[in-house]
């Protein structure tokens, strides 16, 4: 094992305190902007908000059928809205015969599972080979996007699977069969588009688990989440082919998806998933090949093969932002990776705490080691 290997494998081997400031940092970094889109959003204007508040209240009839099976986290935000509705009562008694206390739920429920989110996207990046600040660096910049605060903020359910994005390149990258096994679990219940993710993972987590066992834990978790459609269609007396239909629409957004990715303002909102932070990218590609290679080397066909997912979704869905932030794993890691090695950076003293030569065009991978 090289000394730059075995740097990364220190940096990536965290105390549980150190794991916990991380995670608070990322609760830091959401909660206050995230607060302030839970209070003033105008709800009014968002069918799929009121589709999931209807969902944590036991109400599917009337849900849409793109969201109706989307349960683990409104029924999450219902379980968390009991206690906080006794808090809340007597801190706001005006509101407490309302929504209030259920939007709270999912405000703490969303924050907390997409801090998880950020946290799974620290460690990963230090497995890339990334120094600790530098990891810092970009878990702030992923977790500040536009999208980040509607995630956290709305009775949505985009942060679970936001979690599962982020366990699935950890796994991989990592080796952890835990959080390959969580992601497999947690991916059908958290949307159906996960069916574009499981390739991915039967191809690149190949070294974390062979597909053999991917296959069956897919084969139970797609039977579970069967068994979740099956009841929820029962409550409302919906037909099964009305699900097949709804996703054969979706391949209607495929012409204005594209149609809107090449124009000006498609441009503009992908630009605002990252904002001023894709600038670092473009930094990172100045000066030279060998320059580049320094970071660019450590990422490899998982990186781009995520991309591609990431594309479908976009392309499927027709929201180019939204879908497009489901990247942010793969470009923290990126970002991190460019503060960590490339020269202009270097001011910043976030380098890896070691004095071997960076890395050069050619050489050797950081080692992968499997998680503790």
């Amino acid at each position: 094992m090289t000394e730059l290997a075995a740097s990364v494998l220190r940096n990536a081997r965290l105390r549980w305190r150190q794991l916990l400031l991380v995670y608070v940092l990322a609760v830091g970094v959401l909660a206050g902007s995230a607060y302030t889109m839970y209070v003033h959003f105008d709800f009014s204007h968002s069918p799929d908000t009121r589709s999931y508040l209807r969902m944590a209240r036991g109400e599917f009839e009337g849900v849409r059928v793109t969201h109706r099976y989307r349960v683990v986290v409104p029924l999450a935000a219902a379980a968390v809205a009991w206690p906080v509705e006794k808090v809340y009562v007597r801190l706001w008694p005006q509101r407490a015969s309302n929504e209030w206390p259920l939007r709270l739920a999912f405000y703490l429920v969303n924050t907390a599972l997409l801090a998880g989110a950020g946290l799974l996207m620290f460690r990963t990046c230090l497995f890339y080979g990334a120094s600790p600040g530098a990891a810092a660096v970009a878990l702030v910049a992923v977790l500040t996007s536009r999208w980040a605060v509607y995630i956290a903020g709305l009775p949505l359910v985009d942060s679970l699977y936001m979690l599962v994005f982020a366990l699935a390149l950890y796994a991989v990258r990592s080796g952890s069969v835990p959080a390959l096994v969580a992601c497999i679990v947690l991916g059908p219940h958290a949307k159906e588009s996960f069916v574009f993710l499981a390739p991915w993972l039967l191809l690149f987590g190949q070294r974390t688990l062979r597909w053999p066992a991917q296959a069956a834990l897919l084969a139970v978790s797609a039977g579970l989440a069967y068994g979740v459609r099956h009841w929820v269609d029962a409550q409302v007396g919906a037909p099964p082919q009305e699900s097949v239909n709804n996703a054969l629409e979706h391949l209607e957004n495929l012409g204005y998806s594209l149609r809107r990715m090449f124009s000006i303002k498609g441009v503009g909102e992908l630009f605002s998933i990252f904002g001023f932070f894709w600038l670092v990218l473009l930094a990172g590609l100045r000066g030279g090949s060998a320059m580049r290679q320094r970071w660019f080397g450590l990422l490899g066909w998982p990186e781009l093969g995520l991309a591609a997912v990431v594309l479908v979704h976009m392309l499927l869905s027709g929201d180019l932002g939204r879908m497009g932030y489901l990247a942010a794993p793969a470009f923290a890691a990126a970002l991190s990776l460019v503060i960590t090695y490339h020269p202009a950076f270097a001011w910043l003293r976030l380098s890896l705490a070691t004095d071997a030569p960076l890395v050069e065009s050619g050489a050797p991978r950081p080692e992968t080691a499997q998680a503790r």
